[in-house]
């Protein structure tokens, strides 16, 4: 097969079809045609390339020129038969009617065929292929992307600080609620403790210090309807660590834990509600470790007072 392909290339087949070769040559070429296919649809092929390319520059003669043609070798021939001269000369009209000619046969572009030109050595700007249109493509959605991004960016910062000022309002806002309610709560227990303190349903029973104390002083208001009992501290020796006050009731001589006193009641800031007492005749107050006793140490009595 090689050398088949080599024969095709050789431009023997071109020579044929243009009839530049011997009658050998050609009857070469025409057993090569018959036995190889290959060679033979090659043939075809350069001889139908031929015929398109000479319909292609075909040039068709001016309208008139078969009548100057036939007229010119009639009068040629009329005037070789009447002269006697061994040289004839040539009628005018020849040398008119070879320029036509000339001008026929001078290779001229046909109609609506295009011009070759010579080529340009400058560079030609190459066509966006799709993978170039693809890439344009992706940069355009990546910059959209970027710019949406950026203004998503931006919003999400400007969202934030807004939240951070609401959470702010907000914690502020919390703050001033806690203040307000402990204010409440604290307005109302002074208003508690006005109404006990002007209630005569309550008894004030005066606390005096003992040798032990003699300086202390404390009030205890006790309802005896409502069982109710409230300590008020005026002036109480401080505490060593690990200590707490306790309010005794005394019931027919026997002692009854009424609470231990908190450190802000101690601080004479506010009344503070002890446990409440069935029946009392008298209450006194000892220094017992803190969480209280069982009973009373009777050495630590700081102060002491009979309803």
């Amino acid at each position: 097969m090689p050398h088949i392909q080599d024969y095709i290339e050789s431009g023997v087949l071109e020579l044929y079809a243009l009839g530049e070769l011997s009658p050998a040559e050609q009857a070469e070429v025409e057993a090569q045609a018959a036995r190889h296919p290959e060679v033979r649809r090659e043939l075809q092929e350069v001889q139908a390339a031929l015929g398109l390319y000479a319909e292609a520059h075909a040039m068709v003669p001016p309208a008139g020129m078969r009548e100057r043609v036939l007229g010119h070798f009639a009068a040629h021939a009329h005037a070789a038969y009447d002269t006697d001269s061994a040289s004839v000369a040539v009628p005018p009209a020849t040398s008119s009617l070879r320029a036509e000619v000339d001008e026929m046969t001078r290779p001229q572009p046909a109609a609506g065929s295009p011009v070759v030109r010579p080529m340009s050595t400058a560079p030609v700007a190459e066509e966006p292929t799709r993978r170039s249109l693809w890439a344009i493509a992706a940069s355009v959605a990546l910059l959209l992307s970027l710019i949406g991004n950026a203004l998503l960016y931006s919003r999400w910062q400007e969202a934030n600080t807004n939240l951070l000022a609401l959470q702010g309002d907000q914690t502020r806002w919390a703050a001033t609620q806690a203040s307000y309610q402990q204010q409440q709560g604290e307005l109302r227990a002074i208003r508690e403790q006005n109404q006990i303190l002007r209630s005569d349903e309550f008894r004030a029973v005066a606390l005096a210090g003992t040798p032990a104390a003699p300086t202390a002083k404390a009030r205890v208001l006790y309802n005896p309807a409502t069982r109710k009992v409230y300590v008020d501290v005026k002036n109480l020796p401080a505490l060593p660590a690990g200590k707490q006050y306790q309010l005794w009731a005394l019931d027919k001589g026997k002692p009854v834990d009424a609470g231990m006193l908190a450190a802000t009641t101690v601080a004479g800031d506010s009344l503070q509600q002890m446990k409440d007492i069935a029946s009392a005749q008298a209450f006194a107050m000892t220094v017992e470790p803190e969480g209280g006793s069982v009973n009373p140490t009777l050495s630590t009595m700081t102060v002491i007072g009979n309803i």
